[in-house]
């Protein structure tokens, strides 16, 4: 059965972007900086939904995609753990519903099926295009560490390795990334990598104000970041 709830399949070509890029396009950003992301693609109904799914794997995300939502928990614009193509079509519905509920006006533009990463440490990587020192990258401890903690710390890029691996370690919460009590430590070479890609990008597109990425989840082997917003200058 074809859900009433469908969304453009194109962009529309007169719409205001205020610097904001969507997901998709974030993620594409990144990936030319072999930045990782979860395996993910674009539905413009719930039954496109499902058959992405299907195709991906289960358990699902299911997130907003809108030029209008900037924070997509603000307005109950993710749905996690939807493990049948039952809850991703009741989700898919329910996600539109409650955009549209709390931003009558919002363009919709599809809803991105993202295969839902393992459990992991997170942290937060961000850029910012400083007025005094130009871009600057900040790291930080994800979770209740960047909520209660501001265990953050910034270095002026572009960023060298040495600069990463310092960024790293000064983190109060880094006992976590190396290993605490036993843990298996996460791999601290794999954030250097996404460190200095970020360095990278933001340096060769000068036009990014922010960019934020949190949460990024660490593993024993690699990374991935989980969501990804990009602001650019208008």
């Amino acid at each position: 059965m074809s859900s009433t709830n469908q969304v453009n399949s194109r962009p529309h070509a007169d719409r205001s972007r205020q610097g904001f890029l969507l997901e998709p396009e974030a993620v594409q950003l990144l990936g030319k900086y072999q930045i990782p992301y979860p395996e993910h693609a674009l539905a413009h109904s719930a039954d496109e939904a499902v058959e992405l799914a299907e195709r991906l794997g289960y358990p699902v995300v299911l997130k907003i995609v809108s030029p209008d939502v900037v924070h997509k928990s603000d307005s109950g614009g993710m749905l996690v753990e939807l493990d049948s193509s039952k809850l991703v079509r009741l989700g898919y519905d329910r996600l539109l519903a409650a955009v549209l509920s709390h931003q009558p006006d919002a363009r919709i533009e599809g809803v991105l099926v993202c295969r839902q990463a393992p459990p992991g440490l997170e942290v937060i990587v961000g850029a910012l295009d400083d007025p005094m020192f130009g871009p600057t990258i900040m790291f930080g401890m994800g979770g209740i560490f960047a909520e209660l903690l501001r265990d953050v710390v910034f270095r002026i890029a572009p960023l060298r390795r040495s600069d990463a691996q310092d960024m790293i370690r000064e983190v109060k919460g880094y006992p976590l990334i190396a290993g605490l009590r036993g843990q298996k430590a996460c791999d601290e070479e794999a954030l250097v990598s996404l460190l200095l890609a970020v360095s990278q990008l933001v340096t060769e597109n000068r036009e990014i104000n922010e960019l934020d990425l949190n949460p990024v989840r660490l593993y024993e082997q690699g990374l991935l970041v989980l969501d990804a917003r990009v602001i650019t200058l208008v």
